[in-house]
């Protein structure tokens, strides 16, 4: 199984758990409630830096699958779909991070 395809089945099983009752899932939790889950993506993403700089490539990658995890629920809460953004990366292809970002108007 690819990973594309793993991050498609994850976002499939929260999309199902939209109308799941909230005592009984947390994705159906986080999906009813957009403020909650964006805190838990920041909270996780910070939880990613700490460990990218002092902890062990385990804890690095548990964290990152939370991060994952939570900006999923976060797209899905919005109507948003995980081909929405491999489509704003396709279109980003070939281009250089330093071109995209001076397009933006953003420093390096």
């Amino acid at each position: 199984m690819t990973k594309a395809v793993q991050l498609d089945d994850l976002f499939a099983e929260i999309e199902a758990r939209r109308n799941a009752a909230p005592e009984e899932s947390y994705s159906a939790q986080l999906l009813a409630d957009l403020p909650r889950a964006t805190r838990k993506l920041g909270e996780e993403a910070s939880e990613a830096m700490v460990a990218a700089l002092s902890e062990s490539d385990a804890e690095l990658v548990g964290e990152a699958a939370d991060v994952m995890y939570h900006l999923l629920i976060v797209l899905a809460a919005r109507g948003l779909s995980l081909d929405d953004v491999m489509d704003e990366l396709a279109r980003r292809a070939g281009r250089s991070g330093l071109a995209e970002k001076a397009a933006r108007g953003e420093g390096a």
